[in-house]
């Protein structure tokens, strides 16, 4: 691989990163197609579709930012295997939403609330990956993030923990909200430029 540039491994790479994206974003419209196509056998659960619509957005946006990476000047098959990796617990994150079978629960959202420790659990794990993945990127990128980035993983980390803790319906659904207007803030931030 020495003799490999890197512009050239990059879209290998994102290849296999699209892979597991794009099964994700296919489970993930496959099960909203689904209400569509059978709109008596599951009851549409408010916190549920919250949660489908902060997922599928997670997944496009780990797509774009993932373009940061052709930047790499080195890489290595540990960086690859990090990367497949964080792409796996996306698509994991997607799974959980919609599973192969929720005949034993009410419905979509008694099945997310009795498997809330691991949908947060794995929500926080994204957010250690997604600081590695920073890191990975490099300094310019660091820096366009900026101090607000150093905030939002504590507070993103407490957040999931109080989501594992508490099944009330309230608190999910305010964690839904905020996971949705965070990541409208980093759109407008990151993505626009907007400072």
């Amino acid at each position: 691989m020495d003799t490999v540039a890197p512009h050239e491994l990059f879209p290998h790479v994102r290849i296999v990163m699209g892979m597991i994206i794009g099964l994700g974003i296919t489970r993930m419209l496959t099960g909203i197609a689904g209400f569509i196509q059978h709109p008596d056998r599951y009851r549409v659960s408010m916190l549920h579709m919250l949660w489908v619509g902060s997922i599928l957005l997670e997944l496009v946006l780990f797509w774009w930012w993932e373009f940061g990476l052709s930047r790499i000047p080195n890489w290595s098959f540990g960086v690859y295997i990090f990367l497949i990796g964080y792409a796996i617990v996306l698509y994991l994150l997607s799974a959980l939403l919609f599973p192969d079978n929720v005949a034993e629960y009410a419905g979509y959202e008694d099945f997310f609330i009795n498997r809330r420790r691991w949908f947060f659990g794995l929500m926080a794990t994204s957010f250690i990956l997604d600081v590695v993945d920073t890191l990975i990127k490099g300094t310019e990128r660091w820096t366009q993030l900026s101090g607000d980035y150093l905030i939002q993983v504590p507070i993103g980390l407490a957040l999931c923990l109080v989501a594992c803790v508490f099944a009330q319906r309230w608190v999910q659904m305010s964690m839904a909200a905020v996971h949705l207007a965070y990541q409208g803030y980093w759109i407008g931030r990151v993505v626009y430029n907007m400072q």
